[in-house]
């Protein structure tokens, strides 16, 4: 039978139906099901909508999915759809469609349509569980498992068949029943088992143990012998035959015998070849499996949680009740997991392969490395030292420093009782030097901040009452997000840069890598005298002045809380050579390791360090496992970003050159990269305009009137300089356009708190402005005639009036400027408001051209980017808060320009209409859309023709006829916009276009050279696990000779192929990861060269960039004997690219 599909209501005069020539599907699992909706108009006026089915053969390369399952709707759906077929015969309905069939009838006519179908695969399953009332039947078959389930009438053992089977296991795969001797035979190599028995009266199942049971487990004896585990003749039992182990199932209370034979291992050993690790060395009286310590590991590192909440999840499992004892082992388990950690972390640095052992592990060699950041000797090319000028930052390094004061410890224990496994192994300073280094310098003041007022800089010494530690600092690279090895140390009061400068020198000890560009959030203060500080480390490890280029920068989120002069000196946005790179690394980091904080504030001082270590490699490792994806991610947005950057500088460089400014990019060209060679030029990204902003003609007014008051005295005013009188007046003034902005924004219609605001604001405005004309009379007494004509006028009209009087934002303050016939007042009342009226001028008018420039990136944005009602709606609602703020600044120009032209006439005085010239509506706009990404006029250029050429000038002429003078240099007339009279604003937004794209190329070239050093890296570290595979060659004289690649006596053949099998799965797992990494990079190569050939830059053979590593992978590149490299010119290099510039 054909069933219908519904969606929604119908309309009125419309019905449904299904073609005669096609069936509906009927849940077919062996195709796919197309439906196509046409309508038909009867003869009746009514219109039919048809469903045709189509089925379709499923597709050969994807795995068949459920459809949908249409369900036979109730029989009185069919009276109003006539038109439907209902003869057809209609399939037996599964189980759970009956139950949807009755949920279906239980509903309103107008509802049924929409529960017709059971989405199968894709409906929500939660939904679908309940619906299906499967609450019930899972809860039934829960309870059934509390007894014998289908075992009930099972009486007899199931193994041996003649004694009655009273006990189960929990932890077996089915639930046989069994009797006690079989079940204990059972579990010979199953100890650690949960078995239940049957309580006498046949009623439930109660907790039972396999050691009251007498089950005994045999240390030491592992061969089968005959189908049975050897017995010792020599057995011990553990100490007062009390042994506990501590397993993911629960904490066991065990038999366990232990091997005494003559050939025996210690006790320890014992535990530890049966994977249970020993809680003491000698004697011990517990154990833990190797099961729940990676159980604990992986999940402590993944929740944070801590050692407590972990046992006490043990605990409950054994018992939920409350009514048995549980044996407590919460100490020796705390300190089991403390001691797998640290052996874990020297089993995968190779520590027990090395012949020297593990007291000779070096500073920092636990600690996982950065395969992405440049390791000399491991994945950089044999001549990367004579790399040519542009590509050295490919070799450089990234740092990022920070601190976390969520990092803190409490005063519990310390050095003396509580030391480190492994001090300064892997990512914590070592302790004894650090602190040492810390007390000699530690009564040293820091200089004063110079940028804003900085905690870290201003208040080192923070509050830090109950803690030992108030946090921890730390160097990570910038690009990638690791930890490097040494560079985490403890913090004691606040962020200082002793602190920061330790950590920094040991993080980059014995690193050959010279050019640092180094990210902190306070680097404008902290590099001042770094290499003063320098001088206190030794020579070996000290960085150099003259041998190391370093380049410091503010991290990108912080950057806008610095000054501006911060803003451009340490922005990553205008460096050279640090591509996309951010330096807020460590911020992401701190996400990650902030959920220990709870677990490590209490701990002592070797286990926090010991436990924050192990979070740092585990974060390490889990960022090496995701390079691949990390590498194509950031390279698909860097090509596709440096296609457009690309496209928009080069539209943006033409449009100028055909409005005539040909001179004006030379010039600017020049200026931008003398300023990237040299930071103490002329920067590019800074207006040089010498107009005075507010602010500065404030100040200077004030050191005025503070020098005149010295000289003569108070004023008239006694508490107020003249100055003051005319700032205020100004304030005033801005306040009542804002209000009246904001009137006419809320409309007629404004609703209760809208106008309780309002009046709120109308009242405080109203009082200040009171006030200020009481002082105001003061200075200028004339002012009280102008007031008084003013209220005669006004009660004139007052009878036309519904409301009398004058609204507080219309309230005439009667500025000079505004004075006019013999209305007069002190000349220097005029020069003050002159002073500060061609200030606010000249800053509405920079506030203009940048919101211009910003509803411009925005317009662009939009149409290029937004779809959407919800999207289009946020990028409108930004937009209409620029057109907003364009609308408040024209407004305070034109203002300021007609308080302007009165105080002009006043001084005599029109030298500022050159600048400052009239803005009517049609000034206010953009650059011209020839100046953007214009599509229409790129199709054009793309065109050939004589008529496309003509076209093309066309619209340049029309865009140079509509540029605005506000984008002109002052002074420039508009038809001279073509003779090198470009606005700095233009400029500046030029310089910054510029440095979008060579950022973009940069990362492009980075992430290149990465990709490469992983491969490198990887394969590296490969071989030197293979090589490590035959270490530790000790064999005891006399013994039985091995096979050459098993340099080990026989006894310890056994040890010897552990740590053959060992390096080998290592080796292995760092191939396979390379090799899967080269398989998701396979396109990457072609999508790079496509990008470049987008913007026009020719890929180079690659054997000629061999010698530099550029396309090779190791030191066999086939470079020359002497290092020099031919053919430097052809290098594919990045854009304009320099050598770093040394800190200043």
């Amino acid at each position: 039978m054909s069933r219908p599909t519904a969606r929604g209501r119908r309309k009125k005069n419309e019905r449904t139906a299904i073609s005669d020539e096609d069936e509906a599907p009927e849940g077919s699992l062996d195709m796919d099901i197309v439906h196509e909706r046409h309508s038909r108009v009867g003869h009746d006026g009514q219109t039919a909508r048809i469903t045709t089915f189509h089925k379709l053969p499923p597709s050969p390369t994807k795995p068949t999915r459920p459809s949908f399952q249409l369900l036979a709707p109730p029989s009185d759906f069919f009276e109003e759809n006539t038109s439907i077929d209902t003869a057809a015969d209609v399939p037996p309905l599964t189980q759970d469609e009956e139950i949807v069939y009755d949920l279906l009838q239980k509903q309103p006519r107008k509802m049924r349509a929409s529960l017709i179908l059971i989405h199968r695969s894709k409906d929500n399953p939660l939904l679908q569980w309940v619906d299906l009332k499967k609450p019930q039947s899972y809860l039934d078959e829960l309870i059934l498992l509390e007894g014998r389930a289908d075992y009930q009438q099972d009486i007899l053992c199931i193994s041996c068949g003649g004694r009655e089977g009273l006990y189960r296991c929990r932890d077996c795969f089915t639930d046989d029943l069994f009797c006690k001797t079989c079940l204990v035979d059972a579990h010979q190599d199953l100890p650690l088992h949960r078995v239940e028995s049957q309580m006498w009266n046949g009623m439930f199942f109660e907790h039972e143990t396999l050691k009251a049971l007498g089950l005994r487990i045999q240390l030491g004896h592992g061969k089968l012998k005959e189908g049975q585990r050897q017995r010792c003749r020599n057995p011990a039992r553990a100490v007062n035959d009390d042994f506990v182990v501590i397993d993911t199932y629960g904490i066991h209370e065990v038999g366990l015998d232990f091997c005494e034979c003559s050939s025996a291992h210690p006790h320890d050993i014992q535990l530890l070849r049966a994977r249970w690790y020993p809680s003491t060395s000698t004697s011990p009286r517990s154990a833990a499996t190797f099961n729940v310590l990676r159980r604990f590991h992986l999940i402590t590192l993944e929740s944070k949680g801590s050692v407590s909440e972990f046992y006490k999840s043990i605990a409950r499992e054994t018992d939920n009740t409350g009514t048995r004892t549980v044996r407590d082992r919460y100490d020796e388990f705390a300190r089991m997991t403390r001691e797998w950690r640290h052996l874990q972390m020297l089993k995968r640095a190779g520590r027990g392969h090395d012949p020297a052992g593990v007291a000779s592990t070096k500073p920092g060699e636990c600690a996982l490395l950065c395969p992405a950041c440049p390791q000399p000797g491991k994945n950089l090319p044999a001549d990367w030292e004579k790399a040519p000028r542009e590509k050295r930052f490919l070799y450089a390094l990234f740092l990022a420093l920070d601190a976390n004061f969520r990092m803190r410890r409490k005063k519990v224990s310390n050095e003396a009782d509580d030391p480190s496994l492994g001090d300064g192994w892997s990512f914590f300073v070592r302790t004894a030097p650090y602190y040492d280094y810390l007390a000699r310098y530690w009564k040293e003041k820091q200089d004063r901040s110079t940028c804003v007022a900085h905690d870290a800089v201003d208040k080192p010494d923070r509050e830090s009452r109950g803690t030992a530690s108030s946090g921890i600092a730390t160097v990570d690279c910038a690009r990638h997000n690791m930890k490097r090895p040494n560079a985490v140390g403890d913090l004691q009061l606040g962020e200082r840069y002793m602190n920061m400068d330790y950590i920094l020198v040991m993080g980059l000890a014995g690193s050959e890598v010279c050019q640092l560009f180094v990210s902190y959030d306070i680097a404008c203060q902290w590099h001042k005298h770094l290499w003063e500080r320098m001088k206190r480390f030794p020579l070996d490890i000290r960085l150099h002045e003259g041998k190391h280029y370093c380049v410091f920068l503010v991290p990108k989120f912080h950057l806008p809380a610095h000054i501006e002069a911060c803003n451009v000196k340490f922005s990553f946005h205008l460096t050279r050579f640090v591509g996309m790179t951010d330096g807020e690394a460590p911020e992401r980091g701190w996400s990650v390791i902030n959920p220990l904080a709870g677990a490590t504030a209490e701990m002592g001082p070797g286990n926090r360090r010991d436990t924050i270590n192990d979070a740092f490699n585990d974060t390490n490792h889990k960022k090496i496992l995701g390079l691949g994806k990390w590498v194509l991610d950031r390279l698909r947005i860097a090509v596709t970003e440096l296609i457009e950057a690309s496209a928009e500088f080069e539209e943006l460089e033409e449009s100028i050159r055909s409005l005539g400014g040909e001179d004006d990019l030379e010039e600017w060209r020049a200026e931008v990269e003398t300023w990237e060679e040299d930071p103490q030029a002329t920067n590019p990204f800074v207006s040089r305009a010498a107009r005075k902003t507010v602010a500065e003609v404030r100040r200077e007014m004030a050191v005025e009137a503070g020098e005149e008051d010295e000289l003569e005295g108070l004023t008239a005013a006694e508490e107020m300089h003249p100055t003051e009188l005319i700032t205020m007046g100004l304030q005033l003034e801005e306040l009542q356009r804002t209000l009246n902005f904001d009137m006419q924004r809320v409309g007629n219609h404004p609703t209760q708190d809208q106008q309780a605001n309002m009046t709120e604001r109308t009242n405080k405005l109203r009082r200040k402005i009171l006030t200020w004309m009481d002082s105001q009379v003061l200075f200028m007494p004339h002012v009280a005639l102008l007031r008084a004509e003013e209220d005669r006028a006004r009660m004139k009209i007052s009878a036309t009036q519904t409301q009398p009087g004058i609204q507080v934002q219309h309230m005439s303050l009667w500025l000079p400027s505004a004075l006019k016939g013999s209305t007069q007042c002190e000349d220097d009342l005029y020069e003050y408001e002159f002073r500060l009226r061609e200030a606010q001028a000249h800053e509405a008018l920079d506030a203009l051209r940048n919101n211009l420039l910003v509803r411009t990136h925005l317009y662009k944005y939009k149409d290029r980017w937004v779809r959407g009602v919800k999207s289009n709606t946020r990028i409108g609602t930004k937009i209409e808060g620029v057109e907003e703020r364009v609308r408040r600044v024209s407004e305070r120009y034109r203002g300021a320009r007609r308080a302007l032209e009165g105080l002009g006439r006043r001084l005599d005085r029109q030298e500022w209409q050159k600048t400052l010239r009239p803005l009517k509506p049609e000034d206010v706009r953009g650059m011209p859309r020839a100046l953007f990404s214009d599509p229409e006029r790129k199709k054009l250029m793309m065109r050939k023709g004589l008529q496309a050429r003509k076209q093309a000038d066309a619209a340049r002429r029309q865009a140079r006829a509509r540029m605005s003078w506000i984008w002109l240099r002052p002074g420039v007339e508009d038809e001279d916009a073509g003779e090198g009279g470009m606005n700095e604003a233009l400029r500046i937004e030029w310089a910054k276009t510029r440095a979008r794209f060579m950022r973009r190329a940069e990362e492009v070239d980075l992430l290149e050279e990465e990709s490469r050093r992983i491969l490198q890296f990887l394969r590296w570290r490969a071989d030197r696990w293979e090589e490590s595979a035959n270490k530790r060659p000790q064999v005891p004289e006399g013994a039985f000779k091995l096979p050459t690649h098993i340099a080990f006596a026989p006894k310890h053949a056994a040890y010897a192929e552990g740590n053959i099998a060992y390096a080998h799965r290592q080796a292995a797992f760092l191939r396979r990861l390379a090799d899967v990494f080269e398989t998701q990079w396979e396109n990457n190569a072609s999508f790079i060269e496509m990008g470049r050939l987008a913007i026009g830059v020719i890929p180079q053979d690659p054997e000629s960039e061999s010698g530099l590593g550029l396309a090779g992978a190791d030191e066999d590149t086939g470079a020359e004997e002497d290092g020099t490299v031919e053919h430097e010119d052809e290098l594919p290099v990045a854009p304009r690219a320099v050598p770093p510039r040394p800190s200043t």
